[in-house]
């Protein structure tokens, strides 16, 4: 199994939807309920308004917490990445703030000033309990003339263009097709890891980056597209003959890079090129 794999896996397992993680704040706002229901029986609009607000607030912030413990977790494990874009724990925190001192000073009636309280609690607590979100960033070594950051962005390319393959394999019905492309998206991560654990690793995978992977996601994407106006059998054999040639690339780039030996495949760079021209891709 891929380290990608293995940490789609982790996520998971962690994070399972009966996990308490995170998801206790789903149960926080249950007392909103019947306290709405009472207020709408009363005719109480500001009460009914006040109550429906902090219900909804709080539910977003589950929401962004759950997402955001995700985007951490994943961080943390993966050696290739920026920190999340978006703070979302900590606008989970926020959110919880802002409708717990709401309905203290609102609902609760309590004053100004000790609703603050209850807000800055609040907040404390979610701190206390979750953290706030990573905001420094993983450096890639320089290596062989390429700076660290040069090596990131090309490894974030590269881990972008996996995923675009792995979404057009979602728009294919066929599960042969579908295991061998997710055979190709795992090689691809576990080289990409390779080249972040060793960024010397980047100077001889250079052409893997630039041709063999782009060559796989216009493959992959075209098929995907052509295929649900066509059911030709001869273009599932032809797109079936490509994802052979590339998969035996991938793996025999893997392969190189765990022997540290000289990477030379621009025959096979053309081989490939050359099919996936033919095949009407390129």
């Amino acid at each position: 199994m891929s380290q990608l794999k293995k940490l789609k896996q982790s996520v998971s397992d962690a994070l399972q939807p009966y996990s308490p993680r995170g998801l206790m704040l789903y149960f926080l706002p249950i007392a909103l309920i019947p306290a709405t229901v009472i207020a709408l029986a009363k005719g109480h609009l500001l009460s009914i308004f006040i109550n429906a607000a902090g219900f909804t607030f709080y539910m977003l912030a589950a929401w962004c917490l759950r997402k955001g413990l995700k985007a951490e977790y994943i961080y943390a494990h993966s050696r290739i990445g920026r920190p999340p874009q978006t703070p979302l724990k900590t606008v989970a925190a926020v959110i919880t703030a802002l409708a717990t001192g709401m309905i203290a000073w609102l609902g609760a009636k309590h004053s100004l000033p000790v609703a603050l309280m209850f807000a800055g609690g609040a907040f404390l607590g979610m701190y206390l309990s979750y953290g706030l979100d990573p905001r420094s960033e993983k450096k890639i070594t320089a290596a062989y003339g390429y700076s660290g950051d040069e090596i990131s962005r090309a490894l974030e390319d590269s881990s972008r263009i996996i995923r675009n393959i792995e979404q057009a394999n979602d728009r294919i019905r066929n599960t042969e097709l579908n295991r061998r492309i997710e055979r190709i998206c795992e090689v691809a991560d576990n080289i990409l890891a390779e080249i972040a654990a060793d960024p010397r690793d980047f100077r001889r995978a250079r052409k893997f980056l630039n041709i063999y992977l782009d060559g796989a996601r216009q493959v992959t994407e075209g098929y995907a597209k052509t295929h649900q106006q066509t059911h030709s059998g001869e273009l599932e054999q032809n797109f079936r003959n490509v994802l052979e040639t590339i998969e035996s690339v991938f793996q025999e780039q893997h392969q190189k890079l765990l022997e540290e030996d000289v990477f030379d495949l621009d025959v096979k760079i053309e081989v490939l090129t050359t099919q996936l021209k033919r095949e009407g891709i390129l």
